[in-house]
């Protein structure tokens, strides 16, 4: 049969934020209910802690070593293959409705002469979507202009047709609140997350992109996959009613963070301690504010999905789509001390991933939790081989999860899993005093251990998973660890070695190249024609040629 592929992410949302995850106050029936039907995943991880490079490294099945996008706002190369091009060639269309944060290599296109509105032009310049809508879902204004003049483009034309009159209505009335007297409370403003969102509730993001959903699914040919991609529970951090009063303080978990952690940091991760962010963060009245507001927003995106699953059952398309819910990066909350999500603790680098196979062969893992080792990167070979296409190894570095989902194989092949962070760009190179170079971080975690390795001359941070889940106890100085961190080491340089950029020649073509250049008329080393099978020499036996005195006239 043929299937679709409902490609679901939501934006810096916690793995441990969903009630099948464990939250004990907030409960998503409708996500838990996909978990019942399929595959939950325990330890799935992105490959960089920043919506940009982590969703870079998902849409082309790469690490941000390879594909070189390292940051927001970082290009992704003109010649990187993506999720699209290898669905393409397997015969199945792939199409964007909602935010990919990716920043098209207009340099590399124009040297290559692609125009942005051609056809190939336009898939480079989206990150190998076919797009239905984007949407990367922000309109941040400052002094010096607008961090994204398209953020909530189409959204905030559909606003104001809607009646919403205002410049920006994205930000003055669905992040916004409104006080008596007609004044806008920016969301912005962590201190009106307690504010209800000034819009209809069914005119929110969340909402709106789940129609959109919807309207591509209703008119799509198959076979497609269909990448639905949320702007939220992403800042900023203000939902509309009911949400807005659901949750208040006595919902906020107790923060994860101890002063000894705080006091012992790294230099590196107490320079993440002690941005703005981490400061505002670890102050108790900012969670309270926050994270009640964040908890509305993962609630109304649960109710959200209740909505479309419901319409995907109704239409019978539940019976030849497969579904995959999961996010490209948590976020901190005030964990560690720390806010948003650059950092290396699972906070940030563990995501929910739920998969539902609607094929019989997933029948016996209907409702099953898997504990191996997954990378976001995992998602596109995955997709391939559901398209019925064949898996390129040799460029995409994830591994198909389809074993896992049809009780072939109860793990994965790896035995760690890789994120890595450039923070070259960020106001924090300039802090530590770190070069462009230096100004890299690499995390490496196998089942027990997790490592982390600063580039500059600094130490490693050592993290005991099984001992200290919380990661609160830092092991990088310890001496009786050191054979830990040396094997720890060996995996991270085992990692670093492998051949990422060999992407123009598949591993059979390699095997076949073998001897090749023998009988293409090459021949090193041979003494005698006798030494060698003389089939490849018969090209230059029994020849013969006349003296070049005889052809070569000479100077009068």
């Amino acid at each position: 049969m043929t299937r679709n592929i409902l490609f679901i992410m939501f934006d810096q949302l916690r793995w441990d934020y969903l009630s099948c995850y464990g939250h004990p106050h907030l409960h998503t029936p409708h996500i838990d209910r996909l978990a019942a039907r399929g595959v939950r995943f325990d330890r799935a991880y992105i490959q960089s802690p920043i919506c940009g490079s982590s969703r870079m490294s998902t849409y082309t099945g790469r690490y941000v070593h390879s594909h070189g996008a390292s940051w927001n706002g970082i290009p992704l190369k003109v010649g990187e293959i993506t999720m699209g091009d290898h669905l393409r060639k397997a015969g199945m269309g792939c199409w964007l409705v909602g935010k990919t944060h990716m920043r098209a290599d207009a340099e590399g296109m124009a040297r290559l002469g692609l125009e942005p509105d051609s056809l190939i032009g336009a898939r480079v310049a989206e990150c190998g979507f076919d797009v239905f809508e984007r949407d990367d879902g922000m309109l941040p204004e400052g002094p010096d202009g607008a961090y994204d003049p398209d953020g909530a483009k189409t959204y905030n034309e559909w606003l104001r047709d809607k009646g919403y009159d205002s410049d920006n209505p994205w930000h003055d009335f669905a992040n916004s609140g409104l006080d008596a007297d007609g004044n806008v409370l920016s969301g912005w403003f962590l201190k009106n997350s307690p504010e209800a969102a000034n819009i209809a509730e069914e005119d929110s993001e969340t909402p709106y992109l789940t129609g959109r959903g919807i309207e591509f699914m209703q008119q799509a040919e198959r076979p497609w996959c269909c990448h639905l991609s949320y702007i939220k529970p992403h800042w900023p951090y203000i939902v509309p009613e009911p949400y807005a009063s659901m949750y208040g303080p006595e919902h906020v978990l107790p923060v994860v963070r101890s002063e000894a952690e705080r006091q012992n940091a790294h230099p590196v991760l107490k320079a993440f301690m002690d941005t703005k962010i981490g400061q505002t963060f670890s102050r108790q009245d900012v969670r309270e504010a926050v994270i009640p507001a964040y908890m509305g927003l993962i609630k109304q995106a649960d109710d959200q999905m209740g909505r479309l699953f419901a319409w995907l059952e109704e239409t019978g398309r539940d019976k030849d789509t497969v579904i995959v819910l999961t996010s490209d990066h948590g976020d901190f909350l005030g964990d560690h001390w720390m806010g948003e999500k650059t950092f290396f603790h699972d906070t940030s680098t563990r995501v929910p991933l739920i998969i539902f196979d609607p094929s019989p062969e997933a029948d016996a893992t209907r409702g099953t939790v898997c504990d191996a080792l997954v990378e976001s990167i995992d998602l596109a070979p995955t997709f391939v081989e559901i398209a019925g296409g064949t898996v390129a190894n040799h460029i995409l570095e994830g591994e198909s999860l389809i074993p896992i989902l049809r009780g072939e194989r109860a793990g994965t092949l790896r035995d760690y899993v890789i994120c890595e962070y450039d923070y070259s760009g960020s106001p924090l190179a300039k802090l530590l005093g770190v070069s462009v170079r230096d100004a890299v971080m690499f995390m490496i975690a196998d089942a027990r251990w997790k490592l982390i390795h600063c580039e500059g001359g600094y130490r490693p941070l050592l993290f005991d998973l099984e001992n200290d889940p919380q990661e609160l106890v830092d092991l990088g100085e310890s001496d009786a660890h050191g054979e830990v961190i040396a094997a720890m080491y060996d995996k991270l340089f085992q990692w670093a070695r492998r051949p990422s950029q060999r992407t123009t020649r598949s591993e059979a073509q390699l095997i076949e190249m073998r001897g090749k250049s023998g009988r293409r008329g090459i021949v090193l080393g041979v003494y005698d024609e006798n030494d060698t099978p003389l089939d490849l020499t018969v090209k230059y036996r029994g020849r013969t040629a006349r003296p070049w005195q005889e052809i070569v006239k000479p100077k009068e």
